[in-house]
């Protein structure tokens, strides 16, 4: 393996750990670092500029554990089935297929699938988007008005690390898989990215704004850093 690469080749590392390493060179760090990007279920090594290959697999092999330890504890990738049961917005929802139907229809606690059993998994994760912008939307615009602010973008995005963020401008990014967590939980996450149209910072001032808005708000920040690598598992 070289370490002259591009920033995020992938490498193979099989004859140290059996898999591949994300590799990315940061020109201004001096460190080698290893973390484990949830979302591609894959380990991400940061390498300075200049780095042999020796020193970053001696590196890799120093953390073997560490990095077999942290994999394993990535919920394992699901297809979602027929009668199987899910949170949409903190209300558990079964899945019913029904071949005969035309598209998706969510009918109080069941969600009617049409078309092949084969389409069904991407069916409810489209249907989980939809549903994830609409609730979204209207709680951080509820909460917005509330505090006397504007928004002037809500965009769901498949994000890696994080879970919501506020732009400068006012546009606010959620990751859509919050949508499969409870809704105290949900709540927390609007209330925390609003709260950034007042204080662009996390200071002791923001704080106190989130939890002005939602007063359990520690609840569902710790739910989100226990828990919230489950919700990759859609």
């Amino acid at each position: 393996m070289k370490i002259t690469l591009l920033t995020g080749q992938i490498c193979d590392f099989s004859d140290v750990l059996g898999i591949k390493i994300k590799v990315v060179r940061r020109l201004r760090s001096k460190n080698i670092s290893l973390r484990i990007d949830e979302k591609l279920r894959m380990p991400v090594l940061s390498v300075p500029g200049f780095c042999s290959a020796k020193k970053a697999r001696n590196f890799v092999l120093e953390h073997k554990d560490w990095i077999v330890n942290s994999l394993a504890k990535i919920p394992s990738k699901i297809t979602l089935k027929d009668k199987d049961v899910i949170s949409l917005g903190g209300k558990n929802i079964e899945i019913f297929h029904d071949k005969l139907r035309r598209g998706t229809n969510l009918e109080k606690e069941v969600l009617a699938v049409g078309g092949d059993e084969s389409f069904l998994h991407r069916r409810v994760m489209d249907f989980a988007k939809k549903y994830a912008s609409a609730l979204l939307s209207e709680k951080t615009y509820k909460i917005a008005k509330k505090i006397d602010c504007k928004v002037h973008k809500i965009t769901l995005k498949d994000t890696k690390s994080r879970w919501g963020s506020c732009s400068s401008k006012n546009n606010i990014n959620y990751n859509w898989r919050i949508i499969f967590a409870p809704e105290y939980v949900i709540d927390y996450l609007v209330c925390h990215e609003v709260s950034h149209l007042k204080y662009r910072d996390h200071s002791s001032d923001f704080w106190l704004h989130v939890k002005s808005l939602c007063p359990d708000y520690e609840t569902g920040r710790h739910w989100l850093k226990i828990r919230g690598k489950e919700l990759f598992k859609y």
